[in-house]
């Protein structure tokens, strides 16, 4: 659910920083919760505000979709603008609709290579193996290049490019690292006055 934990998807060494620390972090606050002590002998709410604070900085991602998802569709006739504006060697996801040879219905999405910069058209037709024609504002499969991707992800003939997904843009997840860290401050202040508070009282009693 996190790829960054196996250093997939980080753009450079601070973002390589962030991962680790946190994860080494989120590491050693599960084992807290787990055991039931951080720097005193946890409480039920601080166990399982323990496991939330973990669980945010391992994947912080989880609570950016619950704001804003990470992909959203655009109409299949803008398959060519979307394909252009991808980096070299990218993928293109899109949506397809159609009818197998068991005249079974099929909706499923996939994902095609677009190969190196050139125009959207030619990067469909070349790299992905897709030939389209429009009707009636549609995008129908109308070839598919022998070998392609496009074959070996079985799409068929005269099947719709219903969609395609593009990356929403958003802020970042690791957003949410912040106000993570601040409940883990808040158990360790607490935690700390109730250590410090048995302390001063087995002093007092000796």
């Amino acid at each position: 659910f996190n790829t960054q934990l196996l250093m997939i998807g980080i753009s450079g060494p601070v973002e390589f920083a962030i991962v680790v620390a946190t994860a080494v972090v989120a590491m050693l606050v599960f084992a807290a919760a787990t055991q039931g002590f951080f720097i005193a002998k946890n409480r039920i709410w601080e166990t399982l505000a323990l496991l939330l604070v973990a669980f945010t900085l391992f994947r912080p991602g989880y609570w950016m979709d619950q704001i804003a998802p990470p992909l959203i569709s655009v109409e299949a006739k803008k398959i060519y603008d979307v394909a252009e504006a991808l980096g070299d060697n990218a993928q293109i996801r899109v949506r397809v609709k159609g009818v197998d040879l068991e005249d079974r219905p099929v909706d499923r999405t996939v994902m095609l290579p677009v190969g190196p910069k050139a125009a959207g058209a030619e990067r469909i037709s070349k790299s992905a193996g897709l030939e389209l024609r429009e009707e009636d504002g549609r995008m129908i499969i109308d070839n598919i290049v022998f070998g392609s991707p496009a074959e070996r992800q079985k799409l068929d003939l005269d099947w719709e490019i219903a969609s395609v997904q593009v990356e929403n843009s958003r802020p970042p997840k690791q957003l949410f690292i912040l106000p993570a860290l601040l409940l883990l401050a808040l158990i360790y202040l607490l935690q700390r006055r109730r250590r410090d508070g048995v302390g001063k009282t087995a002093k007092a009693a000796s």
